[in-house]
């Protein structure tokens, strides 16, 4: 009969933790987001993050005979380039927008010597940066099976899907349509403006890695000294491990993870929409 306090609190306790890393799972997984580009996460990353997630886990309740410390600590490990890491989806943005910029410069640089877009396309196709690359090697291999250019321009920009590509491929369409004068010029105040956006996302990315460093620090030293205590002064810490204990640290947990998901979404960069999506369709 003793002893079945002891199995009520860790029942309860394992489902409360279940129920946050399933919380926050979901969570992380919105804030992440589906992606089909070729630099999303690798499964095998996942699986390192998984399995390391899983060791913290069980060192933890080895140390500390907690349930929710235990799985709290597995998740926070498991779930830490999600929650606390860089901003993967916002790097790869703004690589994407500096090989845009240099593209459209070599574009300009390339129609300066009195060629057409039939021909300067190919030309710079080779020496664009990699994450333009394969989207400008498909529109080179739809030109060469004659698709017209208008046509494959279009598709290029839903190859990219980035509002800042459509802008320069609707420029591109309309010449390709219209054969006017003045694509050196238009390109080269793309091209500008390109730079000018660049900058600032890479300011604003430098100041949010600053406050997501500070959040790391604080969030290190505030788990250390917790652990400290659980492993070295159990003393002080024994009311925990009561039912009420454990309830409490549940709702310490849910409060911890509330706020990193809260600061995570608030360093989500709302994109613009596309204005050249489903124009190729029409």
């Amino acid at each position: 009969m003793n002893a079945a306090p002891e199995v009520l609190v860790a029942l309860t306790a394992t489902g409360a933790g279940l129920g946050l890393l399933l919380a926050a799972l979901g969570f992380s997984g919105r804030l992440a987001g589906p992606s089909s580009r070729p630099g999303r996460r690798r499964p095998d990353l996942l699986t390192r993050q998984v399995l390391l997630g899983l060791g913290a886990g069980v060192l933890t309740l080895v140390l500390t005979r907690w349930v929710v410390a235990g799985v709290g600590i597995g998740l926070l490990v498991a779930c830490w380039q999600r929650l606390l890491g860089g901003n993967a989806e916002e790097n790869r943005g703004i690589a994407r927008l500096e090989a845009l910029a240099t593209w459209t410069e070599s574009l300009r640089d390339t129609i300066a010597g009195a060629i057409g877009l039939e021909q300067a396309i190919p030309a710079t196709a080779g020496t664009s940066a990699p994450a333009l690359r394969p989207s400008l090697n498909l529109l080179v291999d739809r030109l060469r099976i004659r698709e017209p250019l208008p046509d494959a321009l279009l598709r290029f920009a839903d190859d990219v899907d980035d509002a800042s590509a459509d802008v320069v491929v609707a420029a591109l369409v309309l010449n390709a349509r219209l054969r006017g004068p003045g694509l050196r010029d238009v390109l080269s105040a793309l091209a500008a403006s390109t730079r000018e956006e660049l900058d600032v996302r890479r300011r604003i990315e430098a100041s949010r890695r600053s406050i997501r460093r500070s959040v790391q620090i604080v969030l290190l030293i505030v788990l250390g000294v917790m652990g400290l205590l659980a492993v070295f002064n159990r003393a002080y810490v024994a009311p925990y491990s009561s039912f009420a204990g454990q309830v409490a640290l549940v709702l310490v947990a849910a409060l911890m993870v509330l706020g990193l998901v809260w600061l995570r979404r608030l360093a989500t960069v709302e994109t613009h929409e596309r204005f050249l999506a489903g124009v190729r369709g029409r």
